[in-house]
């Protein structure tokens, strides 16, 4: 019964007549009719094919008279024969018979029409054995992962004359390409064999990120592992996602020989760590060989210390794992320390108390007893004791620096409220100012219309000549100008920045001060003309008191305003040769705006 394709199928069919009974000493069935189309071009009639009951099945290739376009790169090779709907030659390769697989390619090249030779139809043939070889079963494998999978080196050179780089690396369902499970299956010819085709190969990876590297040793397969190293010695670099590389388990299998050979490609390699902080070493004292335990010692003796994120050390883990000739090697090494603590303060001694009661674990006990191992809260620690300073160290810093941060965000609040009050203060001192400089003013000039000892007809002062009239006129007239100068200020004055501010205030005290004496003497003046000579001591006794107020006043004044600038001269010089520190550099308001309280 032969498979016919429909007209717009683009499947490479077998019949149901299976080939399995292709073998060298057999006869061979009637060749298959090979249809390549069905308008008449390079092809024989499927329904002559179809009359003679005696006719083999037909294989179809095409719909159309054309030949398969090159572009479409995938093929169809439906067959419904074997456990995985494997086709005949998925079933050749899987017994090994390397004659029915070179039958199923050769009837290509039988059946096609055309003359050999031809581009053409050389290019039709090496198509369709492509598409038959590279076709996958229901689980992704190909007749040549298969054969590499079995060991049948003959028939994997075959098949490699008709594969591509895309079949090569394909993965089956578990995740293994052939190159994979020729290294897990121990098959080394196999292996060389698809390195010297295609040498890209050694780079792919299978389950779990796995090199062909870590396949092999995984299997304990040695002359894998060595074959792979000299090929490409990098792959000893190359973890699987969990960070474990070929070492870790090789060591954990316990393949001595294999655990050498990455050693002395790369001593170091005892030391790489996988997610979980474990070395290679960790991985061999959980399980059974001491030969590894002391392989991976004697190239790197410090490792016996190095531990895990948990903080066990190898000590650790061949205690909790049991492992008592482990445990005695461990123990004889100059490295090991007997009392170290994991992450949650346990020692190996209390691992073994903890294990359930077995020979091996007494035994654990009898030797960690015997090299003085003890319990956790026997030991004399003094490193968990430094630990425990040292934190609350960090802490105390901690609250101290917080409690600066709040006591500069004060200090910022309180300079913020300072400069506030600051110019307050000095609105109301110039207003203040402003108000006592009109009075001034204003009864400066009212004196001058009003002079003592009255005035004669024409408006002259009668004392005119006399030297107090003098004294009051210019005092007076000192004393108004002055005045009208500190209005003036005062009214054209812009409120702005508080030091520029504070220098006006300066200016204008001084002038005030000037105006009060030329009042004091105007006024002095003025009692000794209207008194006259006959109660001279009364204008005498008035020119000592205002004299004496106005005095101290002034000097007392003068000696505390001097005092202030001398003591912050000081200040500044003091600081200038410390160095500033945080609270100065945050303050953010000098002694000048908090001290400063004679503006002179």
């Amino acid at each position: 019964m032969g498979l016919q394709l429909e007209k717009g199928e683009k499947d490479l069919e077998f019949g149901s007549t299976s080939l399995s009974s292709i073998s060298p000493t057999a006869s061979a069935p009637p060749a298959p009719a090979l249809v390549l189309s069905n308008s008449g071009k390079r092809m024989e009639q499927a329904a002559s094919a179809a009359a003679s009951p005696t006719a083999a099945p037909a294989l179809v290739l095409s719909n159309s008279g054309k030949r398969i376009d090159p572009s479409v790169k995938k093929k169809y090779v439906k067959q419904v024969t074997g456990r995985h709907n494997d086709t005949e030659l998925h079933l050749a390769a899987q017994r090994g018979d390397l004659a029915a697989v070179r039958q199923i390619l050769g009837e290509i090249d039988a059946q096609v029409t055309g003359t050999p030779g031809e581009a053409e139809f050389d290019a039709e043939v090496a198509e369709i054995r492509a598409a038959v070889v590279n076709e996958v079963n229901e689980v992704e494998e190909t007749p040549l992962f298969i054969a590499a999978e079995k060991g049948f080196l003959d028939i994997v050179v075959e098949l490699l004359k008709y594969s591509n780089r895309e079949s090569l690396s394909r993965k089956n369902r578990s995740g293994f390409d052939a190159l994979h499970v020729a290294a897990r299956e121990g098959n080394r010819e196999i292996v060389q064999v698809l390195l010297d085709h295609d040498p890209t190969l050694i780079k792919t990876f299978g389950q779990s990120n796995a090199t062909p590297l870590i396949t092999a040793a995984i299997r304990g397969h040695t002359e894998i592992v060595n074959l792979l190293l000299e090929r490409d010695a990098s792959l000893i670099e190359l973890p699987k996602a969990n960070g474990k590389n070929a070492l870790h388990f090789a060591a954990r299998q316990g393949h001595v020989e294999i655990v050498k050979a990455l050693l002395e490609k790369d001593p170091q390699l005892a030391r790489r760590t996988d997610k979980k902080g474990q070395t290679a070493l960790h991985m061999a004292v959980k399980g059974t060989h001491c030969e590894v335990v002391n392989a991976l010692v004697d190239a790197d003796p410090a490792i016996v210390m190095l531990p895990d994120r948990a903080g066990n050390t190898v000590l650790h883990v061949a205690t909790r794992k049991k492992r008592a000739e482990i445990v005695k090697v461990l123990l004889h090494l100059p490295d090991t320390n007997v009392n170290a603590l994991t992450r949650d303060h346990k020692t190996a001694f209390d691992i073994a108390e903890g294990l359930p009661l077995s020979e091996e674990s007494a035994e654990i006990k009898e030797w960690l007893t015997r090299y003085d191992a003890v319990r956790a809260n026997e030991l004399n620690q003094p490193r968990d004791e430094l630990r425990k300073t040292v934190t609350e160290i960090k802490k105390d810093v901690h609250i101290q620096l917080e409690q600066t941060r709040k006591t500069n965000k004060n200090v910022h609040g309180i300079a913020k409220e300072l400069r506030k009050l600051h110019r307050e203060g000095i609105n109301n001192a110039t207003n203040s100012v402003t108000v006592v400089a009109v009075l001034f003013a204003t009864v400066a000039f009212a004196a001058i219309f009003t002079v003592p000892g009255g005035t004669q007809e024409d408006g002259t002062a009668i004392v005119v000549h006399s030297a107090s009239f003098k004294i009051f006129f210019i005092f007076n007239a000192i004393a108004l100008f002055t005045s009208l100068a500190v209005v003036v200020v005062q009214i054209t004055l812009v409120r702005g920045e508080t030091k520029a501010e504070r220098r006006v205030v300066e200016i204008i005290n001084k002038l005030m001060w000037l105006a009060s004496v030329c009042t004091t003497v105007a006024f002095i003046a003025s009692s000794f003309i209207v008194l006259g000579r006959h109660i001279r001591w009364a204008a005498i006794l008035v020119t000592l008191i205002g004299g004496l107020i106005m005095t101290g006043v002034l000097g007392t004044m003068t000696f505390y305003v001097v005092k202030s600038k001398h003591s912050r001269a000081m200040r500044k010089r003091t600081k200038s040769r410390s160095g500033s520190n945080s609270w100065q550099h945050n303050s953010e308001i000098s002694d000048s705006e908090i001290d400063r309280i004679y503006a002179i």
